[in-house]
């Protein structure tokens, strides 16, 4: 799989192989450089304008070849995220077809999210990584792929209220745990920016902040509660994770 700077799919945009690939990519450049209504992540904004992101599209999220397209996709991008910027994601996006959008519905989205994560899993050809539990249930899990630790983000069609997890297109932002320390070692430069993050939050999205958005490490943090919020205050009480998976961490 390919991996994409956004100047380029900017300058050259026939390095995409399809019009809904450059249409995903405005959607999302429009996302984020909106001044009147800035999305609430800064440090995403800062990431998008200095060019650190990289960008793969993908198929039909519902496919299996799907799933071995970004695995493959996540595999080289983890190899080579330290050269791309201090500020670097992954965004993958996938193509959603009209009767995906029209059928599922936000249960549905986050099966299909888990459903992926899980099939990545049984492609990933590196061991768990042994200081990181395998027990999503412990306050310092989190999502692991080729020996690297990855703050997982979806957003789905099907989200409303939730603008911050809203997108035309079935997306991951996956940010390597590496950019998240780098960005928190300024304690309070780090402080006042969570905060500045939830004012617009507050501003962003047409419900109240989730209560499952805390911070890695901290007792009483779960990281999959964060990785695919509902559209209201409601909370999963199992990972589901754990039960696809189950065989690789018995």
């Amino acid at each position: 799989m390919q991996l994409l700077e956004g100047k380029q799919i900017e300058s050259v945009p026939y390095l995409l192989d399809q019009q809904w690939q450059y249409e995903a990519f405005k959607h999302f450049k429009e996302k984020m450089s909106d001044t009147n209504g800035p999305f609430p992540c800064i440090p995403a904004t800062i990431g998008f304008k200095l060019n650190h992101f990289r960008y793969g599209f993908l198929g039909d999220p519902r496919l299996k070849e799907t799933s071995a397209e970004l695995a493959e996709l996540l595999k080289t991008f983890g190899q080579n995220s330290k050269s791309f910027g201090h500020y670097t994601s992954l965004i993958a996006i996938f193509h959603t077809p009209e009767d995906l959008i029209r059928k599922y519905s936000l249960a549905d989205y986050r099966l299909l999210f888990w459903s992926l994560l899980s099939e990545i899993s049984k492609l990933d050809e590196r061991e768990w990584p042994p200081h990181i539990p395998r027990d999503p249930e412990h306050h310092v899990w989190e999502y692991c792929f080729g020996g690297e630790q990855y703050f997982m983000y979806c957003a789905t069609p099907s989200h409303k209220k939730r603008k911050t997890r809203h997108f035309p297109y079935f997306i991951f932002a996956i940010t390597p745990r590496w950019v998240l320390v780098e960005f928190n070692s300024a304690i309070e430069s780090a402080k006042k920016m969570r905060e500045k993050i939830r004012e617009r939050i507050v501003n962003y999205d047409t419900i109240e902040i989730h209560p499952d958005l805390n911070l890695y490490g901290s007792k009483g943090n779960f990281e999959w509660k964060q990785y695919f919020l509902s559209d209201d205050l409601s909370t999963p009480s199992r990972c589901p994770f754990t039960s696809f998976h189950a065989d690789k961490f018995e």
